[in-house]
């Protein structure tokens, strides 16, 4: 059941996205983005120290600064490349962080994974590879949304891999919460480039509020599934279905609010829901594997 977990954030992260997208086709900058992202999840996170925890020595608070690291530059790694490319080419790739989870979880000994996790694993990146060839645009471009959606995909499962590794020793109740406040004080250094009259457009405020509360409360989501109930792997998995709301929230978005995506063909169509059935497959394997 804490696979509920991450297959509600992987509909709100897209959802978070797509209201991010068209901030950015707006202007508004990753700044303004980012600082009320964060400040809203370190508020959302706040309520964990609730559920108590272990003191650590102050020398141990690397292990959350760190973490704090990976987040902040997975984050920053993915508005950059929604603001590049499309929204159902990106978030595909997203999902190739299953296999770098399953990867680091072996090399750092944290778990031995069963070869069904595995076998998930590579048919969520194959069904992620299909959905990303069907993208169209110019061919730079894609390039270097590609690159930056990997980037956040590494990011994002050295975080989860850390999160899940350090937890137990700290307590949920004050690892997760002490690494969003660390994420919340490095942005206040962003406070300079925040558009704080832009907040006084109707349309911004339509885009950037709602996106940042949707991204941070998929950060909830996922964040604590990893932490309190570890299993990254699986839950990484069942994330991975992103991946499809990716492709059919974005084309619903776009045609209802105008967008490029809105345009296919009826092959590229068909590949697509090939390669959603590759991740339902995966999904669905990764579940009854447990």
């Amino acid at each position: 059941m804490h696979l509920l977990l991450p297959l509600l954030a992987s509909i709100l992260f897209v959802c978070g996205l797509i209201f991010i997208k068209r901030a950015s086709e707006a202007n508004v900058g990753p700044a303004t983005i980012m600082f009320l992202t964060n400040m809203l999840a370190a508020l959302f996170f706040s309520f964990l120290w609730l559920f108590g925890g272990s003191s650590q020595p102050t020398a141990m608070l690397w292990q959350p600064a760190l973490v704090a690291g990976f987040y902040l530059m997975g984050l920053g790694l993915t508005f950059a490349a929604v603001e590049r490319g499309d929204v159902s080419i990106a978030t595909p790739i997203f999902g190739v962080k299953v296999i770098f989870v399953a990867l680091m979880l072996t090399i750092t000994r944290a778990e031995k994974l069963p070869a069904s996790v595995w076998y998930a694993a590579f048919l969520a990146a194959a069904g992620i590879a299909l959905i990303q060839w069907t993208g169209r645009g110019h061919r730079r471009r894609m390039v270097m949304t590609i690159l930056l959606a990997l980037g956040a995909a590494v990011s994002f499962a050295t975080f989860d891999t850390l999160v899940q590794k350090w937890t137990p020793q700290w307590g949920f109740g004050r690892f997760v919460p002490l690494l969003f406040w660390i994420v919340a004080a490095v942005s206040i250094g962003l406070t300079p480039w925040v558009e704080w009259h832009r907040f006084k457009e109707p349309q911004v405020r339509r885009s950037v509020l709602p996106g940042a509360l949707l991204i941070a409360m998929q950060a909830v989501c996922i964040t604590s599934a990893v932490s309190f109930f570890g299993d990254a792997a699986r839950v990484n998995v069942v994330y991975a279905l992103r991946g499809l709301w990716g492709v059919v929230l974005a084309y619903a978005a776009a045609r209802i609010w105008g967008g490029a995506e809105a345009d296919h063909s009826r092959s590229v169509m068909i590949q697509r829901a090939v390669g959603a059935g590759l991740l339902t497959a995966a999904v669905v394997l990764a579940i009854v594997s447990r």
